[in-house]
């Protein structure tokens, strides 16, 4: 296991020395905001702890794909609220030999029961508690499939190997952290109301874990064990699966044997634009990132971003007003292309992308009531996590995986030590309505069987003019995925940011509907009353928005990585 990093004064004294002169890294000492630096592979994520599981693998000869299995795993034991064997994600892969990205889709499935008014009530409103709460907002967790699926394909280690960090953790335990008890304490109307959470997370007494105590998992370390052992076999079918289903069928849900029989991972090719000099890939459908990223990025490429001044009221303006129009477009034409014809090259294309853009009155806020009628926002669960991991052959992975709401359902298996996901929320329940991160989707997102629900997720690479990685990262935050992500690059490519100053730099969201400017404390008041002035309207006060884990190269061989300050427990491991 590697150990926490100290000091990184310490750190940058043993590169400076370490490093031959041409490859030495160029930092600022008068910003204050510093990376940590690496020379071989790094891995960044939401728990320090898992980050530095990921490193260990890299040590051991693993490559980035090795580190982000075990990693993934890692965090199933140490991040419950959104690190899981019960949910799904998206991963994103470049395979340095091969000059190659490759898109993992893992996400959820709706079972094969599922139909598109199944959480409609007898007035035909959607109800939200079931939607979100119920067995039956549970779709086939994807998570075990992917991870055994990249780690066989593209890794170097075997499964056993990568995942015995894990099992580990989850059977000697772990120190609880302040994040972690605060997290289970704040959730624990949620997770006291189903007997297999009350039992996983809680004292036997029912008290709540303190911080420093010792939290075991031993369901959790068998049913890892056993995928260890048998692959995904060893989750599908088997004991795990048996488990499974029994809760499937005390608590009426809809998952059976054939749904977990035919559950698949799906090997896409990754969205990809041009912006400026620099190429940007990301998810394809049923991601809706990878088109969004490109299409804000081809509005705002015909603007002189860096003359108008970061965070200015005129760059904020021109970014919610690029944001606006995504996200109108993402309420209509996006869901799972294997069901619906989503119109991607249209979506990204240069053209199309001057068009909306011309149509934006630089001066003046649009109004999304133009569009469509405004709704009340629904509160943010931030509770995807998203890990970066860069080796030192060059591979690179951006892997985002969530539950959607913070511990999903609520609902864990008993016996297994994992909860259930909620992501059958994610669909349209009914057309027009939001969903819990209050965004509204139309038919092309509506429930059928064997679909896979619209997402947010955004893992992406960033190229230089050369065609190498520059910049892995991603974020959880439901609906401000792809406007967090949005930011990154543009603070990176358009203002000379480094990472860390990248990572820490204040954010805002818009989303269409509802339409609100939503901003983070150290947006100046004069901007915001600018702001509202041009027609904003500008939220009463500020949020919190996403959770970026990233890594940098200076195309020299060094890597600076930096988990966001917006993150307890965060942290960046390095290769040693």
């Amino acid at each position: 296991m590697i150990k926490p990093l100290q000091s990184l004064g310490t750190l940058l004294l043993f590169f400076f020395l370490a490093l031959p002169a041409a490859a030495q890294p160029l930092i600022d000492s008068e910003s204050r905001f510093h990376p940590i630096i690496g020379a071989k592979g790094m891995v960044v994520s939401q728990e320090m702890v898992a980050s530095q599981v990921g490193a260990s693998i890299l040590a051991e000869g693993g490559n980035a794909i090795d580190a982000a299995v075990a990693t993934g795993f890692a965090l199933a034991v140490t991040l419950p609220q959104a690190g899981n064997l019960g949910g799904g994600g998206f991963m994103l892969i470049y395979l340095a030999d091969e000059n190659r990205t490759v898109a993992i889709d893992y996400r959820e499935m709706a079972p094969s029961a599922a139909t598109k008014d199944m959480f409609l009530n007898a007035q035909g409103e959607v109800d939200a508690g079931k939607a979100r709460f119920s067995i039956q907002s549970s779709g086939v967790p994807g998570t075990v499939a992917g991870l055994v699926h990249v780690q066989k394909k593209y890794g170097n280690l075997s499964l056993k190997k990568v995942m015995a960090p894990a099992i580990k953790l989850a059977r000697s335990g772990i120190r609880v952290t302040v994040a972690l008890s605060e997290s289970l304490s704040s959730h624990r109307r949620l997770l006291q109301s189903n007997a297999g959470a009350k039992q996983y997370f809680f004292k036997k007494d029912g008290a709540d874990y303190a911080v420093g105590d010792v939290l075991k998992q031993r369901d959790l370390a068998a049913s890892l064990k056993r995928i260890s052992a048998q692959g995904a076999e060893g989750f599908y079918q088997g004991k795990t699966a048996e488990l499974f289903l029994a809760q499937m069928e005390r608590t009426g849900g809809l998952i059976t044997q054939a749904d977990l029989d035919n559950y698949a991972v799906v090997e896409r090719s990754p969205i990809c634009g041009d912006y400026r000099d620099h190429r940007v890939c990301a998810m394809p459908p049923p991601s809706s990132g990878g088109i969004h990223l490109v299409q804000m990025l081809n509005i705002l490429e015909g603007w002189d971003l860096k003359g108008l001044g970061h965070n200015s009221a005129d760059y904020i303006h021109r970014l919610v007003e690029s944001m606006r129009r995504a996200y109108a477009d993402r309420s209509q034409y996006l869901g799972d292309a294997d069901f619906f014809p989503v119109p991607v090259e249209t979506l990204i294309n240069k053209d199309y992308g001057r068009v909306l853009r011309d149509k934006i009155d630089l001066d003046h806020a649009s109004r999304s009531a133009d569009i469509g009628p405004g709704l009340k926002r629904t509160p943010e669960s931030t509770e995807t996590t998203h890990f970066s991991v860069w080796d030192d052959w060059g591979n690179v992975v951006s892997n985002t995986y969530t539950l959607n709401f913070s511990y999903g359902s609520g609902i864990a298996v008993m016996g297994s030590g994992f909860l259930l996901n909620n992501e059958m929320d994610d669909f349209s329940a009914r057309p027009g309505s939001p969903n819990g991160f209050g965004l509204v989707g139309g038919v092309a997102n509506s429930i059928e069987a064997g679909k896979r629900p619209l997402s947010s997720m955004t893992p992406t690479i960033v190229f230089d003019p050369q065609g190498k990685p520059l910049l892995v990262t991603g974020s959880p935050g439901g609906s401000t995925i792809i406007t967090v992500v949005l930011q990154l690059i543009l603070n990176v490519l358009e203002f000379d940011m480094g990472i860390a100053e990248a990572s820490a730099a204040s954010r805002i969201h818009h989303q269409w509907l509802p339409d609100d400017v939503y901003y983070e404390s150290g947006i100046s008041p004069d901007t915001l009353r600018r702001l509202r002035e041009m027609g904003h309207l500008v939220s009463d006060g500020a949020a919190v928005l996403g959770s970026t884990q990233s890594i940098q190269s200076n195309g020299k061989g060094v890597l600076f990585g930096a988990t966001d300050s917006r993150a307890h427990g965060a942290g960046v491991a390095i290769q040693p």
